[in-house]
C-alpha cells in the first residue's frame, strides 16, 4: 500500500466529488424505473444498501450522454478528464508509478466511484480476486473529502498480499488468528490523497456511522499488469463496453490530445454501457 499526500488538486477534488454525487442520482432515477439495467451503473457492490460502486462514463456529460442523448450535457466543462489529466497526464501525480507498475501496455481495468453514506455496514475482509504468484491490478482510492475514522475508512491488513498470507486466509484452522495478529492500518485521508494498492492485499470498507459519519466518496481506477495473462477472476468495478479497450498508453494518448484543446477526445470509446 502506497499513499500518496495531495495527489488531486483541492479544486478538481471539489468538483469531482460534486460530479460524481450527481452521477449517484441519475442512476438511482434511472434504476427506479428499470432496475434490469442496474449493471450499466453499478460494479461489484450492486444493490447493497447506502453502498455502491458508481461506474463511470468517460463521455463528457457523464450518464447524461448515454446512449448519443446530449441535450443537458455542459459542452464546456469535463471533471472526470480533468482529474484523469491531473493524475494520469503527462507529468501527472500518479504517471510514472503505473509506468513502471504496468508498462503503457497495462489495461485500464476499472472506473468508478466508492460511494458509501451513513448507515453502510462494515465489509468482510477480502483480497479483491483470487491469488495470483504476480502482482495482477494495482488500484486506486482517491477521497474526494476528508475521510475521517467515522466515515468508513477502508482497513488494509499489510503484508498479506503473499502466497503464504493467502493461505492462511483459506485455512479455517489460521484465519482467525491471522487476523487477531495483523498489522493493520485504518486509511483515514485528507481531501484530494491517494492509496495505491495491489489487489491481493487484504482489506475490507468499514462501516459508516449512522450518526457521526457523512458521505464518503472516492475516486477509484486501476490497471490490469499485462505481466498476468488470462483471467483475473474478477471482473472489477467497470462499464461493460470499456472492458479491454483501453491501456495507460491509449489513456495518455485521450489527455494528451484533451490537454491540446480537443474536447471529444474521448467519445471513440463512447459510454461505456454496449460494445
Amino acid at each position: 500500500v502506497i499513499r500518496i499526500n495531495q495527489a488531486l488538486s483541492e479544486e478538481v477534488s471539489d468538483q469531482l466529488r460534486e460530479y460524481v454525487l450527481e452521477q449517484q442520482s441519475l442512476a438511482a432515477i434511472e434504476t427506479e424505473k428499470d432496475l434490469r439495467i442496474s449493471t450499466a451503473f453499478y460494479g461489484v457492490e450492486n444493490q447493497r444498501k447506502n453502498r455502491c460502486d458508481l461506474q463511470l462514463s468517460l463521455l463528457r456529460g457523464g450518464f447524461a450522454a448515454d446512449k448519443g442523448a446530449d441535450a443537458n450535457v455542459d459542452r464546456n466543462t469535463h471533471v472526470l478528464a480533468d482529474a484523469l489529466q491531473e493524475l494520469l497526464g503527462q507529468g501527472g501525480t500518479l504517471r510514472s508509478l503505473y509506468e513502471n507498475l504496468v508498462t503503457m501496455e497495462g489495461e485500464f481495468y476499472e472506473l468508478a466511484a466508492v460511494i458509501t453514506n451513513p448507515g453502510s455496514l462494515r465489509q468482510q475482509i477480502h483480497p479483491d480476486l483470487p491469488y495470483k504468484d504476480v502482482a495482477p491490478l494495482y488500484v486506486i482510492f482517491l477521497a474526494l473529502q476528508d475521510v475521517t475514522e467515522f466515515m468508513g475508512p477502508t482497513t488494509f491488513l499489510l503484508r498479506t498480499h503473499t502466497a503464504k498470507e493467502n493461505a492462511k486466509f483459506n485455512d479455517h484452522t489460521q484465519k482467525d488468528e491471522q487476523l487477531i495478529t495483523a498489522n493493520s492500518r485504518l486509511a483515514t485521508l485528507k481531501k484530494g490523497d491517494a492509496l495505491l494498492f495491489d489487489a491481493r492485499i487484504l482489506h475490507c470498507g468499514n462501516a459508516n456511522d449512522a450518526e457521526k459519519g457523512s458521505d464518503r466518496a472516492l475516486f477509484n481506477f486501476s490497471f490490469r499488469n499485462p505481466k498476468v495473462v488470462g483471467s483475473l477472476g474478477y471482473k472489477g468495478s467497470i462499464r461493460p463496453g470499456y472492458t479491454g479497450m483501453m491501456t495507460l498508453g491509449d489513456m495518455s494518448e485521450a489527455l494528451a490530445a484533451y490537454s491540446e484543446g480537443d474536447k471529444s477526445s474521448f467519445d471513440k470509446y463512447g459510454d461505456g454501457i454496449f460494445k
